[in-house]
């Protein structure tokens, strides 16, 4: 674990590291659920409860649903937008969101929706720009952070990757956020953090990282990656080995509080250096 930690944070320190950021940070600091967002669209879509969770839909389905019977998902998005979020005070109090912004990533990706990070980086005083569309990566600046909405922004529903087809359309990885993506990995460390590997959706995006590299014939020149996991087990670990993904992991008792001790190890290991 040790080697592993000061190869990312010597990584870390030339600020040749991608952070990618999933659900687990924002739901740190308190943000609804995805089952939240779920009984909303089912009470205003007049729906049983027995439609949803286990042997029912999911979230993304029910937002195909929502969008069918009532032709847009702008109702959807203003009440994600005004509830889909925590207060700034709250932010300001996270460790995990100080901790990020403090180790200077040139480039973050998130599947949030929320603009926790962009709120982390104002508190702190630290310039940033938003990327969320094709224009954005036009004019996105190199000499700042980049927070690259890959799931798209609230300022932006054409961006909103929620509903079922909005995930099919992704999953061929041609949109303008994916080739850039592709680009900005190839060259550097990527970092994930705050997923979990249940996701199916960061499971293709593992694998199509690694069969880049692997049909390319220059595997063994792809820069390490690595996923933080509070609880792995060998099975996961087995798999994104091959995958060329390496686990690093706290044992502490809420996921949370172990990934604030990662990242707060990390920091004092780049600082070191």
């Amino acid at each position: 674990m040790d080697c592993l930690l000061e190869s990312l944070a010597r990584s870390v320190r030339q600020r040749h590291v991608i952070l990618f950021v999933g659900a687990g940070v924002s739901m740190s600091v308190g943000l609804p659920s995805w089952q939240m967002l779920t009984e909303h669209m089912a009470d205003e879509l007049g729906l049983d409860q027995d439609v949803i969770g286990e042997g029912g839909a999911d979230y993304q389905t029910i937002a195909e649903y929502y969008r069918l019977k009532l032709g847009s998902m702008d109702r959807l998005r203003d009440w994600m937008k005004e509830n889909w979020q925590v207060s700034r005070q709250k932010v300001e109090a996270s460790p995990i969101h100080s901790l990020i912004v403090a180790l200077d990533f040139p480039i973050i990706y998130t599947t949030n929706y929320d603009s926790n990070l962009e709120v982390a980086f104002e508190i702190h005083g630290r310039d940033y720009v938003k990327v969320a569309n094709a224009r954005d990566v036009a004019r996105a600046a190199a000499d700042v952070t980049q927070i690259v909405k890959f799931h798209g922004d609230f300022d932006d529903e054409a961006s909103l990757v929620l509903a079922e087809t909005d995930y099919f359309e992704r999953l061929s990885f041609d949109s303008p956020l994916d080739v850039k993506f592709r680009s900005d990995a190839l060259g550097r460390t990527v970092l994930f953090i705050g997923y979990s590997m249940s996701d199916m959706n960061i499971r293709l995006l593992l694998h199509r990282l690694w069969s880049t590299w692997h049909r390319s014939g220059y595997e063994r020149d792809r820069p390490a990656s690595f996923i933080f996991m509070p609880d792995p087990n060998p099975v996961q670990e087995a798999v994104l080995r091959r995958w060329g993904i390496s686990v690093v992991s706290e044992r502490e008792d809420h996921p949370g509080r172990a990934l604030e001790v990662f990242l707060s190890k990390l920091k004092q290991m780049v600082d070191q250096g």
